[in-house]
């Protein structure tokens, strides 16, 4: 979900969740970075509202909706964003990063198909709509048609909270589209504070400036002073969700 950038300072991370000097550091430490993790979580946590949004909840098929979704955002559609021009400025193998998309989106599919035979058929159409958003938003398929900013909140924030929905009960409901807007609109907030947070850490070298108050005092305006409150809102939001998430949980399973 991240746009093309150039090079950087190595000493700066990418994200808030890149150490700095990260590209120094193991693999694994470069491959937690590609997941993604607060995002991630901030997109599982719409899977587990839509999941959970109304009861019974059959806790075998939520488990599989949120690893299914695992698998496509979280592994899959994060590694092909990687492969389009290198974001985040790993050392990953191209190879392994094609690799790891196929996995994740291989074993999504897999377990959709699966849900199609136990749940309904008609998750067939959630399952074709998640592999065309997934592909043509990170590869900019299509002439980058569907690598716009309402793909992304649709996609990321509306959908996964649809398809739960639909896993646990097959069908919609008025409630269901309401969590979606729900859905769509945290995934706004992310990108509104995403998009210049990044472009900082990516693009800006340095900020020059000063902040003048009304009763003559000031503060200098730095980059840092700038990202602050940027990445403070992200975390928040991520966590956030995953403390809705898991309320839910607890009162659909144990309530």
């Amino acid at each position: 979900m991240d746009e093309n950038s150039p090079a950087r300072p190595p000493q700066e991370g990418p994200s808030f969740y890149a150490q700095p000097g990260f590209l120094r550091r193991t693999p694994l430490r470069q491959w937690w970075t590609v997941l993604h993790p607060p995002y991630t979580a901030l997109h599982l946590s719409l899977v587990t509202i839509g999941g959970c949004l109304s009861g019974p909840v059959n806790t075998v098929t939520l488990v599989v909706t949120i690893g299914a979704f695992f698998l496509a955002v979280g592994v899959g559609a994060h590694a092909l964003d990687e492969v389009n021009g290198r974001p985040l400025g790993t050392t990953i193998p191209r190879s392994h990063l094609i690799a790891a998309a196929l996995v994740g989106l291989g074993g999504a599919v897999t377990l959709g198909i699966v849900g199609m035979f136990v749940v309904s058929p008609y998750l067939g159409i959630f399952i074709v709509v998640g592999v065309v958003i997934a592909v043509g938003y990170n590869l900019e398929f299509f002439g980058g048609y569907l690598h716009t900013p309402v793909v992304l909140i649709l996609g990321w924030g509306a959908f996964p909270i649809l398809t739960a929905y639909f896993a646990q009960h097959d069908a919609l409901s008025i409630a269901s589209l309401v969590a979606a807007l729900f859905g769509a609109l945290i995934t706004k907030i992310q990108q509104v504070l995403s998009t210049p947070a990044r472009d900082l850490r990516r693009r800006v070298d340095s900020v020059e400036g000063v902040l003048v108050r009304f009763d003559g005092t000031s503060s200098p305006l730095t980059k840092a002073s700038l990202l602050q409150p940027l990445e403070q809102g992200l975390k928040v939001l991520c966590w956030s969700g995953v403390a809705i998430a898991l309320s839910l949980v607890l009162l659909r399973i144990h309530g």
